[in-house]
């Protein structure tokens, strides 16, 4: 496989890069290889349909008081009203 040394890249782009290979828990040279491949159309390598979990970006970023908070808030809508099931 060939190797292309990239110089000169643009701040932005450095932060894409390394926000995808974060985001994909994967190395920066296979997001990279993944970025490019998304910009040629998806033609150059064929991969699985991509399963999307759209809350998983949140998972784990909430502070002990945030859930706390939450837990207190949802638990305020958890009774049940005797009246509504008769």
């Amino acid at each position: 496989m060939k190797a292309i040394t990239l110089r000169n890249l643009p701040p932005e782009v450095a932060r894409t890069v390394q926000r995808r290979a974060k985001q994909k828990k994967t190395s920066v040279n296979k997001a990279v290889i993944e970025l490019l491949e998304e910009s040629a159309g998806g033609a150059a390598k064929k991969t699985a349909p991509v399963r999307y979990h759209d809350l998983d970006h949140l998972a784990g970023t909430w502070t002990t008081e945030e859930a706390a908070t939450f837990e207190q808030l949802i638990a305020e809508q958890r009774p049940i009203d005797p009246e509504l099931w008769k």
